[in-house]
This record gives C-alpha cells, structure tokens and sequence, in this order.
C-alpha cells in the first residue's frame, strides 16, 4: 500500500505533468510567452522560440503525468518509487539547469523557481525512498 504522501505526491505528479505538457504540446506559443501564467515569460526569458522543443517538453510532461496517474491508479509502491525515479531524474537535470541560470530572472522569480524545482525534487526523493505502508 502506498502511504498517503506518496499518493498525494503521485497527483501532484499528474497534475503538473497533465497541465504543463498539454499547454506546452497543444498551444507551444502561448506556453513559451505565458508559463507560468501567473508570472509570464519564464520560458522566453532564456532564449529564442523554437517550436519542436516546447512541443517535445510537452510530450515528456505528459508521458510523466501518464506515468503518475497510472502508478496512482495502480496502487503499488514499486510503480510509485518507479514513478518516483523518473519524476527525480527529470527533476534534478531541470532543477539545475534553472538554479544555474536564475540570472534571467526578477528577484522573485528567481525565489519562485528555486524553491518549486527543489521542491518537486525532493517530493520525488520521498515518493522514491519512503518507506511503504503495510497493510493491516
């Protein structure tokens, strides 16, 4: 059985993988000028539109959206540390290409950024090393 953290880790997963990748797949402008939505142009911050990117990073999030909400479904702890994994790979290359490029940013972007990327991080951390629930 999967502790409770691990299952609301795995819909926070989906979400953001479902969200970003759609946006980014579907609607490859609007994600480059707009993301995050609430704070435009963090992706245009960091160099030239280029469309078969965006859209390729919107694959990658839904694939891992896919993979959270099926490991959510599932049930099982090995499909979540497996989801884990893949959601802390991800994370740990993303993390530190933006924290070493922070520069591109206004002070409170630059907060914003750092704190959700490590924080993402070290949420798959958990998802991959805390121990599972047993069942009763």
């Amino acid at each position: 059985m999967q502790p409770t953290v691990t299952r609301l880790a795995l819909l926070l997963f989906a979400a953001v993988g479902l969200v970003v990748g759609f946006w980014a797949a579907v609607l490859p402008m609007s994600f480059y000028s707009d993301f995050p939505g609430f704070r435009p142009g963090w992706v245009s911050a960091d160099g030239p539109f280029n469309e078969h990117l965006v859209r390729d990073v919107g694959g990658m999030f839904l694939a891992l959206g896919v993979l959270a909400v099926g490991a959510f479904v599932m049930r099982t702890n090995a499909v979540a540390r497996l989801t884990g994994l893949a959601w802390l790979v991800f994370g740990v290359v993303h993390a530190a290409y933006h924290l070493l490029h922070l520069h591109v940013f206004e002070p409170v972007d630059q907060v914003i950024n750092a704190v959700g990327l490590v924080g993402l991080v070290v949420l798959a951390a958990v998802v991959v090393f805390l121990p599972a629930r047993t069942a009763q």
